[in-house]
C-alpha cells in the first residue's frame, strides 16, 4: 500500500467501466480536446488555460476548487512564471467542466492500490484514460499542485510561444530567438506588450513540445506573491453561492430524514404556511423544503412544519457503533492491506505489547453550510455551488431532474470552507428539484442545525495495535484497524461503480503502514457498518492512522526506556527526508527528552508526497483543561510554489486538527446526531491557540500536497505531550483529560 492520501484506492478506477473494452475503445477517444473558455470582448483564448485580453489582463482557468488553500493562486503563479506575465495582470476564473482538468493523477493513485502489482502498469493507464474521457474533475487527496503543476507550466509554454512567434513575425527573426519577462516579449532591448500581440498570436499554431524554461526564471514560482483571492475576500466583493442573486429568485430552507432510508409521514402545512413570506412547501419522500420570499421566513417556515418521519430498521445509536468496532477490532473478517514477514510468530512471546485506540466521529464543520442557487428554463438547468466535483454535481442534477447531462451547467463558487464536506453533491440535486417544480430560481442553503446533523463526518475507527521490541528496533508490528469502508460508500453516492476487491478496504488505513524500519509487519482493516453516513474529511484515513501509529511508536519506546526521538530516528535509515523533518522539529522546538513532566511530545508521518514532524508542548491547566503551549511543525513539501500559502495550509491544518483533538465530537442517540450547532463542538477559540512555528525545509523534489499535512501529526504528538506532563495515556479522540 502506497503511503499517499486517497479519496479512494478504487473509486475513480471504474467511475467510467474498465478493461477489456476500455483497450479496444481507446483507438476511437479523441487525443486532442479543444477549449471551451468563453472569450469576452476584447479576449483571446490561447489554450484551455488561459486567455488574455487586448488590455494586457491575464485569465488563468483553474479547475480546482478554491476553498481557502490558495489553490487559485499556486497553480496561476506557475502557469505565470512560465508564461513570464506580469503578476500583476493575472487573474482566475473557475474553468468549465473540460477532459483537461480531470484529476488524471488522483485517478491513477487509486489504481495503483486497488489493483495487484501485475496490473497496475495497464490500471494506471486505463484510470487515466478513464478520468479524462469522463471529465472527472475532483479536488481531493491534496493533489491540486501535484496533478496540475507539468498541465499548467505546459499552457504556460504554449502561450509564450505563440507570444514569440507574434513578435518574431514582427521583427522578421526566429520565434526561439525571443523570450518573454514581467509581461513583455523580449529581444535584447526590443519589447512588445503581450496586450500587443494577443489578437495574432491566438491565431497561429504552436509547436508541438513548446520549451519549458527552467523553473522559477519567470522570477514568480518559489515567492510569495499576493494571493488573488485575498482581496475580494476582505472588501466583500468575492462572491459565494449564497451571494447569488437572480431575479424572481426566491429561498429555501429544508428540514431531512434522521436517514437516507427515512420517509416523509406527516407535517403541519397550515402552521408554516401562516407565516409571512411563505410561497410554496415542497415534500420529497426524504426531505421537505419551505420556499419563500427570504430565507428567515422560509427556515421559521420549515421549523413550523413538524416534520415527522418513519426510518425502517433499527436507529444507529452511540453504545451500538462502539459495540461494532469492538467487535470487529477483536476478530472477525478482515483484509491484509499490507504484510511483510510473519509477525505472529514474532508476537506470539514474552514481550509483546498490546493497545487499543479509538476515534470518535468527527465534523466538517465548515462555517459555509451547504448550499445552491438553481434556474431552470425550458429544458436547461443552471446551479451556482461550491463543489468539489462539478461533473457529479452536475451529473446528480440531472438525475435527479431527468434532465440531459448536457443541459445543466455547474458555475462553482469559493468555498466559505470545506475539509472534504463539499464532495457531497445533496444541494445540486435538491436545488434542481426545486427549480425545476417551481420554474422560478431558487436559492436552498442548509441551516446551521441540518449541516450539522447531516454533515457526513469522518468515520469512527478502533484499532488494535501489538508490537515487540528487540534492542533498539521494533521487530514485529500487528495494526489491526475497524472503521467503515468510506471511500465505498463515497463513490456509491457519487455515482461510481466499484468492483469487489476483497474484505478490506486500503483506503480505510491509508497511513497505518509506519514508516519505520520494521522486518514483520501486518495491516489490516475489519470492515464495519456502524447505520451513519460517513464520508472524506480533512487528511482522510490519516487523521486517525497518524494517531494511532505515532502514540503506540511512544508507548514501545516508553517500555524499551528508549528516548523517543532516538527511537524513531534509529529505525528512518531508508527515509532520510523524514529523519530530517523529525530533527529539525526537535532542534527547533528545543527537544528535552520527553521524560516526566517536560509537556513535550513528537510525531512524524509522510502522506501526500510530503513528510512532516512536530514537537508540541501542552499541559493541563489549573481547571483540569488540556492547555497547548506551542506546536513545532518541520516540513518537507518538496519544491515550494509559494511558501505563504504552505506556512498558512500547515497553521491551517494544525488548529484545525486540535478542535478535533481537544473538541467535542459528532454522537448519535436513536438515529439522531445530538450537536445542533458549532457552540456544541467545543472549537477551540483565538485564546486556545498556541504559538505556532513552521519551519520549511529547502528541497528540490517534486512538489508535495500541504493542505491536510498538518492533521495526522498533531492529535498524537499533543497526547504524547500530555504523557510525559501526566504520566497518563489517552487513547481516545478527542482526548479528554481522566479518560
Amino acid at each position: 500500500m502506497s503511503e499517499r492520501g486517497r479519496i479512494s484506492r478504487r473509486t475513480v478506477l471504474t467511475a467510467g467501466g474498465a478493461g477489456i473494452g476500455l483497450v479496444l475503445a481507446w483507438a476511437l477517444w479523441p487525443r486532442r480536446y479543444p477549449p471551451n473558455l468563453r472569450a469576452g470582448p476584447g479576449e483571446h483564448v490561447l489554450d484551455a488555460f488561459l486567455k488574455i485580453a487586448e488590455d494586457g489582463r491575464i485569465t488563468v482557468a483553474v479547475g480546482q476548487a478554491e476553498m481557502g488553500q490558495g489553490v487559485y493562486t499556486a497553480l496561476s503563479q506557475i502557469l505565470a512564471d512560465e508564461l513570464g506575465a506580469d503578476w500583476r495582470t493575472i487573474g482566475v476564473e473557475p474553468a468549465p467542466i473540460h477532459p483537461l482538468f480531470a484529476n488524471r493523477l488522483l485517478a491513477e493513485e487509486a489504481a495503483s492500490d486497488a489493483l495487484p502489482h501485475f496490473l497496475q502498469g495497464v490500471g494506471g493507464w486505463a484510470a487515466r484514460q478513464i478520468a479524462t474521457r469522463n471529465e472527472l474533475i475532483v479536488t481531493a487527496g491534496s493533489t491540486s499542485i501535484r496533478a496540475f503543476e507539468a498541465p499548467f507550466r505546459a499552457a504556460g509554454a504554449t502561450a509564450r510561444a505563440l507570444l514569440c512567434m507574434a513578435a518574431a513575425k514582427r521583427w522578421e527573426i526566429s520565434w526561439e530567438a525571443c523570450d518573454t519577462r514581467d509581461g513583455f516579449v523580449v529581444r535584447g532591448e526590443d519589447r512588445l506588450r503581450f496586450a500587443e500581440l494577443v489578437a495574432e498570436a491566438a491565431l497561429m499554431t504552436p509547436p508541438d513540445e513548446p520549451p519549458l524554461r527552467r523553473i522559477g526564471d519567470g522570477g514568480l514560482s518559489g515567492r510569495s506573491v499576493q494571493r488573488l483571492d485575498v482581496p475580494a475576500k476582505v472588501d466583500g466583493a468575492a462572491r459565494y453561492a449564497g451571494d447569488v442573486r437572480l431575479p424572481d429568485m426566491l429561498f429555501a430552507s429544508i428540514c431531512q430524514g434522521p436517514s437516507s432510508r427515512s420517509r416523509l409521514q406527516a407535517v403541519d402545512r397550515q402552521a408554516a404556511e401562516r407565516i409571512h413570506g411563505v410561497i410554496a412547501i415542497v415534500e420529497n419522500p426524504g426531505w421537505v423544503v419551505a420556499v419563500a420570499t427570504n430565507w428567515w421566513a422560509a427556515d421559521r417556515a420549515v421549523r413550523a412544519l413538524r416534520s415527522r418521519y418513519e426510518t425502517p430498521g433499527t436507529p444507529a445509536d452511540e453504545a451500538a457503533i462502539r459495540r461494532s468496532l469492538t467487535a470487529a477490532v477483536s476478530g472477525g473478517p478482515a483484509g491484509r492491506i499490507v504484510q511483510r514477514g510473519d509477525p505472529a510468530d514474532i508476537l506470539g512471546g514474552s514481550g509483546t505489547v498490546t493497545a487499543d485506540y479509538a476515534v470518535a466521529m468527527a465534523p466538517h464543520a465548515a462555517i459555509e453550510p451547504l448550499v445552491a442557487t438553481a434556474r431552470a428554463e425550458g429544458d436547461s438547468l443552471e446551479l451556482w455551488m461550491p463543489t468539489h466535483a462539478p461533473q457529479v454535481a452536475r451529473a446528480a442534477a440531472a438525475r435527479a431532474t431527468g434532465l440531459s447531462e448536457a443541459r445543466v451547467t455547474i458555475y462553482p463558487t469559493l468555498h466559505g470552507g470545506s475539509f472534504g464536506r463539499k464532495l457531497e453533491s445533496d444541494a445540486a440535486e435538491q436545488a434542481a428539484i426545486l427549480a425545476v417544480r417551481l420554474r422560478r430560481p431558487v436559492q436552498l442553503c442548509w441551516s446551521r442545525t441540518e449541516e450539522t446533523m447531516h454533515d457526513r463526518p469522518r468515520p469512527p475507527a478502533r484499532a488494535r495495535l501489538r508490537g515487540r521490541v528487540t534492542g533498539s528496533q521494533i521487530a514485529a508490528w500487528h495494526a489491526r484497524i475497524a472503521a467503515p469502508a468510506t471511500s465505498s460508500e463515497l463513490a456509491r453516492r457519487m455515482g461510481w461503480r466499484l468492483p469487489a476487491l476483497g474484505t478490506g478496504e486500503a483506503a480505510a488505513v491509508d497511513g497505518a503502514l509506519p514508516p519505520y524500519a520494521i522486518p514483520a509487519m501486518l495491516v489490516e482493516h475489519a470492515p464495519v457498518e456502524i447505520g451513519v453516513a460517513t464520508g472524506l474529511w480533512r487528511g482522510a484515513a490519516h487523521g486517525y492512522t497518524g494517531f494511532f501509529t505515532e502514540c503506540f511508536i511512544d508507548e514501545l519506546a516508553a517500555g524499551a526506556g528508549i528516548d523517543p526521538l532516538s527511537f524513531r530516528i534509529g529505525m528512518l535509515g531508508d527515509q532520510p527526508r523524514l529523519s530530517r523533518v523529525l530533527s529539525t522539529a526537535a532542534a527547533r522546538g528545543g527537544w528535552d527528552g520527553g521524560g516526566p513532566g517536560s509537556g513535550q511530545g513528537l510525531a512524524a508521518h509522510s502522506a501526500f508526497g510530503s513528510h512532516i514532524a512536530m514537537l508540541v508542548e501542552a499541559r493541563l491547566d489549573d481547571s483540569q483543561r488540556i492547555a497547548v503551549d506551542r506546536v513545532v511543525a518541520a516540513v518537507d513539501c518538496g519544491r515550494t510554489v509559494n511558501p505563504d500559502i504552505v506556512r498558512q495550509q500547515i497553521e491551517g491544518g494544525i488548529v484545525f486538527a486540535l478542535g478535533a483533538a481537544t473538541g467535542g465530537a459528532l454522537t448519535v442517540t436513536n438515529g439522531l446526531v445530538e450537536q445542533r450547532n458549532l457552540d456544541a463542538l467545543n472549537l477551540p477559540t483565538l485564546a486556545d491557540c498556541p504559538e505556532i512555528v513552521v519551519e520549511l525545509i529547502s528541497s528540490g523534489e517534486a512538489p508535495g500536497g500541504v493542505g491536510e499535512l498538518a492533521v495526522p501529526p498533531l492529535a498524537p504528538a499533543l497526547a504524547n505531550a500530555l504523557f510525559s506532563a501526566t504520566g497518563q495515556r489517552l487513547r481516545q479522540l478527542p482526548l479528554r483529560s481522566g479518560a
